[in-house]
């Protein structure tokens, strides 16, 4: 169980770089104004549509996100932090399965054609937020290669937790995590969030991980787009709270959770869940999106490049090479490349190769983190500073109350 990235952290992740960086999601696809994202490569930042986690309930009439007219420039953040160019050298994710559960996706999208199935109401995806979570996991990245998912020889099997307008549904979930067991997936990427567990739940995960599928979702529901000042009591999600599931939450480049992130326990990765760039199910234009289940899709994605590299592994297994390898941090930092290539302590050694201890101290990923690095360090140095300068002043004073005297000439001390 561990806590909500906080206190140093969070201080140094600066509170300008959620504005910049937060896509605010759950509003209606044709209120979306455009977002500018950071850019990865030279100083400008680009401006693309962004992507709904949801459509309004309110409305009358179901209006689907409309189709990007703007396609990103550069890489984004994320996909460099994650390491993708040099870890698509050592897997690809060929042969896997990825169950994705959210609000379906689209199977002519680009840069997943042929490799997407869904079925009835999977393959309608309205909001296209399942679209774009596929594209983070599976996508090839079309005519933009360096805008490819995490493993783009995988293969999604699309299916439906949410309602058409992206609200998610317990019952709905339920059947989804039936039917991806039913199909034998490899990885089942549960994208929402519910806030009751139940009996049927419980056993559809269970039925999950026995069949052999590595579980992930969403360690919370993303934050609602409007809210009062009023503080969120800790509280868990389901399926992430289950046991045996790889519970996932988003992260900002420094490393720190965005402000106003839903507080709760147990999370097991941070992924990058902020300025991240994918397709939707209409065109071949890119959006902008963030949030838990954005971060969610990287970990699936993450999961398959590891099975596909490690066949032999349990799902267990699966998970603790996900977070054994993960950067350290107070809630450690998914590095999938780091998962696939590290040796464990408990892995057979390849010839040639040297085994490695576990838990594995991974390199550092980002400039973001690199400063963050120093400033604790100077923190640090400068407490223990403060200390040493407090404990010379007590015992000092400590030793004059007992009747100490400095040594005079002869060397002599006290009286």
């Amino acid at each position: 169980m561990r806590p909500p990235a906080r206190g140093i952290a969070r201080l140094l992740s600066g509170a300008g770089l959620a504005a910049t960086l937060l896509l605010p999601l759950g509003v209606p696809a044709q209120a979306e104004p455009l977002s500018r994202i950071p850019a990865a490569e030279g100083d400008k930042g680009q401006e693309l549509p962004g992507m709904p986690s949801a459509l309004d309930p309110g409305d009358e009439e179901v209006v689907c996100t409309p189709a990007s007219r703007e396609k990103a420039k550069k890489q984004d953040w994320s996909r460099q932090r994650l390491d993708l160019d040099r870890l698509h050298r050592h897997s690809t994710g060929e042969g896997v399965t990825v169950a994705l559960i959210d609000t379906g996706v689209a199977p002519g999208a680009e840069g997943l054609d042929g490799r997407v199935s869904a079925d009835g109401t999977a393959a309608d995806d309205c909001v296209g937020h399942g679209t774009f979570l596929a594209g983070l996991i599976a996508g090839t990245g079309g005519d933009s290669p360096r805008l490819a998912g995490v493993a783009p020889g995988a293969k999604i099997l699309a299916l439906r937790g949410t309602d058409r307008r992206g609200q998610a549904n317990s019952a709905l979930v339920v059947e989804a995590l039936r039917a991806a067991t039913e199909a034998e997936a490899d990885v089942i990427a549960v994208a929402v969030a519910l806030p009751r567990q139940d009996a049927a739940l419980s056993g559809a995960v269970a039925d999950a991980r026995r069949a052999g599928a590595v579980v992930v979702a969403a360690a919370t529901p993303d934050p609602p787009s409007r809210g009062g000042d009023e503080e969120t009591p800790p509280r868990t999600y389901w399926p992430a709270g289950e046991p045996g599931v790889l519970s996932v939450a988003g992260m900002l480049p420094g490393g720190a959770r965005p402000d106003g992130s839903l507080p709760t326990d147990g999370i097991d990765l941070a992924a990058p869940g902020a300025g991240v760039v994918s397709g939707g199910p209409r065109g071949d234009g890119h959006y902008l999106g963030g949030g838990v289940p954005v971060a969610t899709a990287y970990a699936a994605g993450a999961a398959a490049v590891v099975r596909a590299a490690h066949p032999d592994e349990s799902p267990d297994a699966v998970v603790r090479r996900l977070t054994a390898t993960a950067y350290p941090a107070d809630i450690p930092q998914l590095d999938p490349y780091a998962a696939v290539t590290t040796v464990l302590g408990d892995s057979p050694v390849p010839a040639g190769a040297e085994r490695a201890a576990a838990p594995v101290t991974v390199r550092d990923t980002s400039g973001a983190d690199r400063a963050a690095g120093r400033a604790v360090l100077i923190v640090l140095l400068g407490s223990a500073t403060v200390l040493a300068l407090l404990w010379a002043a007590f015992t000092f004073s400590r030793a004059r109350t007992r009747g100490w005297r400095p040594a005079g000439p002869s060397g002599a001390g006290g009286d």
